[in-house]
C-alpha cells in the first residue's frame, strides 16, 4: 500500500518508541539483579567500567531516569574501549548505536543517584559480556586484558587530628580510596559500603580491640579472602602517615610511609597513598604472573596457513618475516607450489596475540571462511 510522507514519518516514530522502550526495559531487567548484589558480594571483572556519570532533565524524573538507563550504556562502552585499548578506541566505541551496544551489557549497578522533579543524576558500574566485547577488542587491534588478580577488601581507618577514630564517616582517607574505583581493576580493591549492615557489623571500636569476631563478619559478607585493615593519619606538611600490613595471596603487605603531595594539602595527600598501594600490588601481580609464564611455558599451539606468493624471492622474504615476528616459534611447510606455500603455523598465546605480532612485522593475518592466509599489509 502507498504511504504518505506524514505515514511514513508517523511509523518510523512509533518504530524509534517501540527500540526505546525495549532497550529501557531490558536495561531494567539487567539493572535489578545488580541492585540485589550491591549489598554483598561484588562482582569484579576487567571488563566493566565504574564511575560512569548521568545527568539527564525530562518531564519527570521517571522520564529522565529512563533517558540516562539509555544514555549510561553509550557512555561506559566508549569509556571501556578506552581504558582497554586507547582514546582511539574510545572514540570508535562512541559511535555505536543503542542497538548494537545494548546486546554487549551483562549488568548495571547503581553506585548513588539523586532524583529531583524533572531530573535524574546517577553514578553507575557498566558491566559487559567479555565473549561478546572481545571480537570488538580484537577488530580495534586492542590486547585483551590479563586475567584478573584476587581481590582485596580494604578498610580505611582515619584517625584525625583529635585522635578521633573514623571508620564509616566521610574523611580524606576513606574518600581516597573510594576515589580509586578499583573493584574492575586488574587487582580488584573493595571498599566496603560503610552501610548500616557494616555500621552494625564494624565499629571503630572493634577496629581498635582487634575484635578477630566482627572482622570475620565483615570479611564473610563481601565474600574475600583478603582483608587489609588501612590506618592513616595527618602528618606534618599536610602529609598522611599511612600503616598497613597483612598477609595477602600476593604475599605479605607491609607498608609504613608518610605521602606528601605537591599541593601540601591532606586529601591530596591521601590520594597519592591510596595510588600507590594500588600501584604497588598491580606490579607485584604483574612480575608474579611473568615469573609463572617464564616457568611453566605455555605449549606452543599450531594454526594451518596459506602464505600466496608471486615467486621464489618473495617467499623466502614472507618466511623470513614470519619466522622473525614475537611469539612465532615455527613454521613446518606441508607443500610449496608455484603461486604459495600450505604451512602449520606454531606459535605461543592466543590467535588475536599472533595477529597482533604479525601486524609489527608488516604482516596480515586473514580469516576467509576458516581458511587462515597470511599476507603482507
Amino acid at each position: 500500500m502507498w504511504q504518505t510522507p506524514s505515514q511514513i514519518l508517523n511509523w518510523n516514530k512509533a518504530k524509534s518508541a517501540v527500540i526505546k522502550f525495549k532497550l529501557i526495559f531490558l536495561l531494567c531487567a539487567l539493572l535489578a539483579p545488580a541492585l540485589a548484589f550491591a549489598s554483598g558480594p561484588i562482582e569484579t571483572s576487567p571488563y566493566a567500567v565504574q564511575g560512569v556519570e548521568v545527568d539527564e532533565t525530562d518531564a519527570s524524573a521517571k522520564l529522565a531516569k529512563d533517558k540516562a538507563l539509555v544514555d549510561v550504556q553509550m557512555k561506559a562502552i566508549a569509556m571501556l574501549g578506552a581504558q582497554l585499548g586507547d582514546a582511539g578506541v574510545g572514540e570508535a566505541f562512541s559511535r555505536f548505536d543503542a542497538e548494537k551496544v545494548m546486546p554487549l551489557l551483562k549488568s548495571l549497578s547503581i553506585e548513588k543517584e539523586v532524583i529531583s522533579p524533572g531530573r535524574y543524576q546517577g553514578t553507575f558500574t557498566v558491566r559487559f559480556l567479555p565473549e561478546r566485547v572481545k571480537p570488538l577488542l580484537q577488530q580495534a587491534g586492542v590486547h585483551l586484558p590479563q586475567e584478573q588478580g584476587p581481590a582485596m577488601l580494604v578498610i580505611p581507618v582515619w584517625t584525625d587530628e583529635n585522635g578521633r577514630v573514623q571508620l564509616w564517616e566521610d574523611n580524606p582517607w576513606r574518600k581516597a580510596w573510594l576515589d580509586l574505583h578499583a573493584s574492575q581493576a586488574q587487582i580488584p580493591i573493595l571498599i566496603p559500603l560503610g552501610d548500616q549492615e557494616d555500621d552494625q557489623n564494624l565499629t571503630a571500636q572493634d577496629i581498635t580491640a582487634n575484635n578477630a569476631v566482627k572482622l570475620e563478619a565483615i570479611r564473610r559478607r563481601y565474600d574475600v579472602k583478603t582483608m587489609l585493615i588501612a590506618m592513616a593519619q595527618p602528618a606534618e606538611g599536610g602529609g598522611v602517615h599511612a600503616h598497613v600490613v597483612g598477609k595477602s595471596p600476593l604475599g605479605k603487605i607491609t607498608i609504613d610511609k608518610i605521602y606528601t603531595a605537591d599541593t601540601g594539602q591532606v586529601p591530596d595527600s591521601a590520594s597519592v597513598g591510596a595510588q600507590r598501594f594500588q600501584q604497588l600490588i598491580t606490579d607485584k601481580f604483574r612480575s608474579e604472573q611473568a615469573k609463572s609464564a617464564m616457568a611453566n611455558p605455555a605449549p606452543a599451539q599450531s594454526l594451518p596457513v596459506t602464505v600466496p606468493f608471486a615467486g621464489p624471492s618473495q617467499w623466502n622474504g614472507l618466511r623470513s618475516r614470519i619466522l622473525s615476528t614475537p611469539g612465532v616459534v615455527g613454521l613446518d611447510v606441508t607443500s610449496l607450489e608455484a603461486g604459495g606455500a600450505s604451512a602449520k603455523l606454531f606459535y605461543n598465546g592466543a590467535v588475536e596475540d599472533l595477529g597482533a605480532s604479525l601486524q609489527t612485522a608488516g604482516l596480515q593475518l586473514v580469516n576467509n571462511g576458516g581458511t587462515w592466509t597470511v599476507v603482507p599489509l
